[in-house]
């Protein structure tokens, strides 16, 4: 009942963007930061972007400074992530998930184990 739905993702060339979406069903983004995550293959999970809930501060790894944007929008319950200037290296599938630790606050750095709530994940595909 309670769902996060990933979408937007597809293959860009190198320079390219793309706009990923993150849509919650079943309950409210409102109160939660929303992190982005990322698994390339053969590589470990790692964090992304994230944007709290009390002021929708942003934070953002090294990977994507400078590249990608993330944005909330309450009125439609989803979180989007703007991925800018795409390289072959961010091919992966993308994640979106849910902290649920009450703060509002996102929690740094970026943590699997602090994200209760996940998406299936969305292919993105950067090559020419």
């Amino acid at each position: 009942q309670v769902q996060l739905v990933e979408s937007g993702g597809g293959k860009a060339q190198p320079g390219g963007s793309l706009r990923l979406s993150c849509t919650a069903f079943g309950f409210t983004l409102d109160p939660y930061p929303i992190a982005w995550f990322r698994q390339a293959p053969g590589k470990e999970l790692e964090g992304v972007s994230c944007i709290s809930s009390r002021d929708d501060s942003t934070y953002y790894e090294d990977s994507g400074k400078g590249r990608f944007t993330i944005s909330r929008d309450s009125a439609k319950n989803s979180v989007f992530l703007q991925l800018n200037s795409l390289k072959p290296d961010d091919t992966a599938i993308y994640y979106c998930a849910a902290d649920r630790g009450g703060s509002g606050i996102c929690r740094v750095p970026l943590l699997e184990s602090d994200h209760s709530y996940w998406g299936q994940g969305t292919q993105v595909t950067v090559s020419s």
